[in-house]
């Protein structure tokens, strides 16, 4: 989904030509429509790709061990593709979509240091390398609007914390998430509107989910609720946007997944306040952990079935579907 949630991108299988190529939704109209964007050649299905706010979608090839990102644009009854260079780094990965919509970062592993790439927008050269970070990084979460802070979960000296990186200060680092000395902490989710932070950590003895405040003297809660009981695990995947500093009244969308694997992944929806966590049966041929929030409060969940191969579910937390 691009940041600004009017675009979504997927890897769809052709069944004619038995190959993958990307696909555009867009998403902000009346009704869902899908672009397909066939390159010149077939795509892997490992490849990445991220939509911009613009229309354009960006793409991560990997090709030998070497990382090649271009831009995809419609072009008359083709495909433009626009190269932007790549990155030589064994382990590279797309970050969420960047505040702003026009923006694509990247993080590339090394055996002791993650880099942060700019790989798309900014009115510069690119890859533009910005920071690097001592530790083996995953995960991403933007704490701002302006693209400035981005919050990693770093591996370092046998411990995962969060820490965040400025990324206008060289990749200046402080920490964000340190339950306890001797916990895994690992962020999953934020929202700068609202300040709501999601984060899994076993400082309660086990691994749990749990919930904070950023920039807020509270302590860290682990709800009851969302234990796994039935399932074996819940991962946030969306929240909803324009609840400035209301943490307590925002929704979250889970990807709620049955013990083993086993079984159709269903949807939950929690706020904090309401400490539960309401369950409803996905759409058929939902796209596991993809989906998005209207400011009103209506979860949108992208689907596609041979009958609709480009359709939106839309959920009310009241239950009805």
């Amino acid at each position: 989904m691009a940041s600004d949630r009017s675009y979504g991108a997927r890897l769809a299988l052709s069944e004619e030509a038995c190959c993958w190529y990307p696909e555009r939704w867009t998403l902000d109209g009346p009704e869902p429509y899908a672009v397909p964007l066939p390159a010149a050649q077939p795509e892997e299905p490992d490849c990445e790709l991220l939509p911009l706010a613009d229309g354009q979608v960006l793409i991560h090839r990997r090709v030998a061990g070497h990382h090649a990102f271009s831009l995809l644009y419609p072009a008359g009854p083709g495909t433009g593709e626009r190269p932007l260079g790549g990155i030589d780094r064994a382990d590279v990965s797309l970050l969420p979509p960047a505040p702003g919509g026009l923006c694509a970062f990247a993080l590339g592993r090394g055996p002791r240091s993650t880099s942060v790439w700019l790989v798309a927008g900014g009115g510069v050269l690119v890859p533009q390398h910005l920071a690097e970070v001592p530790g083996r990084c995953t995960g991403g979460s933007w704490l701002d609007r302006t693209g400035r802070l981005l919050a990693l979960d770093r591996e370092l000296d046998g411990r995962t914390k969060t820490v965040v990186v400025d990324l206008r200060r060289g990749g200046e680092t402080s920490p964000l998430l340190q339950i306890t000395e001797r916990s895994d902490d690992r962020l999953l989710l934020a929202d700068p509107d609202s300040g709501l932070l999601l984060l899994r950590s076993d400082a309660p003895g086990e691994e749990r989910l749990g919930w904070g405040v950023l920039g807020s003297t509270w302590p860290v809660r682990f709800p009851d609720c969302l234990r796994p009981a039935g399932w074996s695990e819940a991962t946030p995947f969306a929240v909803q946007p324009g609840q400035v500093l209301t943490p307590e009244a925002c929704a979250v969308a889970f990807r709620v997944d049955g013990r083993g694997g086993a079984g159709r992944p269903w949807v939950g929806v929690w706020r904090p306040a309401e400490r539960r966590l309401r369950e409803f049966p996905a759409p058929e041929g939902w796209l596991p952990g993809a989906g998005l929030w209207t400011r009103d409060g209506e979860l949108r969940l992208p689907y596609a079935t041979p009958q609709v191969p480009c359709g939106l579910a839309r959920v009310r937390p009241s239950g009805s579907a």
